[in-house]
């Protein structure tokens, strides 16, 4: 268990996303997004909360050394227990610093001007190809990068579920001039009932992003480029509504 996620994961079960432990260990998401996605540390104060809950080495915890659980556990103060807490949360930003090259003094934007990244939420970036023509899929569940939304701008136009979201490209030309072959696009997966919109959805074994119509007992799938055929899906295909396009991303 290498990194600070890895021990999460045991501790809270590979199952536990990061809403559900944030929400356990009263932390906000957008914080802990950081934590989850780029090897962030947390607070003291969280740090001891993870303790409380999961009754886990704090040693353990941050470095990975030693055993996950003590025993029998030493008996502290609420002040020494945040004191040594601490002091190995300095010690481990202190090693962190060392080992960066060149070192940080802190998040900046481009014009040097400090950045909360706490404000922002770090949506996993899969590599999947939506395709917008013939259908492209890649297996790969791990994310190979994120993309940084800002937590606020999310809760107000999409959800606060953000693990329910997920960024992937598109390809193909079925949907010019709606979306065109390498824009990048956001899916908010808590919408997987269809009303009518823009939606990702797999058929068979390929994933498509298309225009949804719904139809009595039916579906009708709509590409923009008049060159592809709408064509019609019943409830007894094979299918799956992936979730709702709710932004996209393109380089002009």
């Amino acid at each position: 268990m290498e990194t600070f996620r890895d021990r999460l994961e045991f501790l809270f079960g590979k199952d536990a996303g990061p809403t559900k432990i944030s929400k356990e260990i009263g932390m906000a998401y957008a914080g802990f997004s950081r934590v989850w996605y780029d090897g962030g540390i947390p607070k003291a104060e969280t740090l001891l909360k993870i303790k409380e809950v999961t009754n886990c080495n704090l040693d353990w915890l941050l470095t990975g050394e030693g055993e996950p659980f003590p025993a029998p556990p030493q008996e502290m103060s609420l002040a020494d227990n945040l004191a040594r807490t601490d002091k190995l949360v300095q010690q481990l930003a202190a090693q962190k610093r060392k080992n960066r090259q060149p070192e940080s003094a802190g998040v900046c934007d481009t014009q040097g001007n400090p950045v909360d990244v706490d404000d922002f939420v770090f949506i996993p970036y899969y590599d999947v190809r939506l395709s917008a023509g013939i259908g492209l899929w890649v297996d790969n569940e791990q994310p190979i990068n994120t993309l940084a939304f800002r937590a606020e701008w999310l809760q107000t136009f999409v959800t606060s579920q953000f693990d329910k979201l997920s960024v992937v490209k598109v390809s193909g030309d079925s949907m010019e001039d709606v979306l065109k072959d390498g824009d990048t696009i956001l899916i908010d997966h808590t919408q997987n009932e269809v009303r009518d919109g823009l939606y990702a959805l797999r058929i068979g074994n390929e994933v498509f992003v298309k225009h949804i119509q719904r139809l009595p007992h039916k579906l009708q799938i709509i590409s923009a480029n008049p060159t592809y055929p709408p064509f019609e899906l019943s409830t007894d295909d094979d299918f799956a509504i992936i979730g709702k396009v709710v932004w996209l991303g393109r380089l002009l």
